[in-house]
């Protein structure tokens, strides 16, 4: 099991950039894959974004080019840097962690932060 906390939600022009953070309780190298996902009104829950632990990075198509995850591995945190924003990033974004299987594996979600791109 990890907690984990999210921050840098908020309100941004379109164009603009935005970082979100999400704090791990364990140490990242416990954890298999770290990632963010986000949920705009009628639409389903989607991937935006994953790493593992050994560096290896995925993104959703509609977001290449624009978004990077990255991690620090000292400040058990993941990071998305979200660049170009436009008003269809509007959404819920949700952290995610799943945990090696030697540690029990599972699952965890952070408790979502606001993501609006609006002028």
């Amino acid at each position: 099991q990890v907690q984990l906390v999210e921050s840098g939600g908020g309100l941004v022009q379109p164009g603009g950039s935005l970082r979100l953070s999400c704090a791990a309780s364990r140490s990242i190298f416990v954890i298999k894959t770290m990632g963010w996902y986000r949920q705009a009104p009628g639409k389903e829950r989607e991937l935006v974004a994953s790493i593992t632990s050994g560096g290896s990075t995925n993104y959703a198509d509609s977001v290449k080019g624009r978004f990077t995850i990255s991690r620090d591995n000292a400040k058990k945190t993941v990071y998305l840097q979200m660049n170009s924003l436009n008003p269809e990033d509007t959404a819920v974004y949700y952290c995610n962690a799943e945990l090696q299987s030697n540690h029990g594996g599972g699952r965890s979600w952070g408790q979502g932060t606001q993501v609006t791109v609006s002028s």
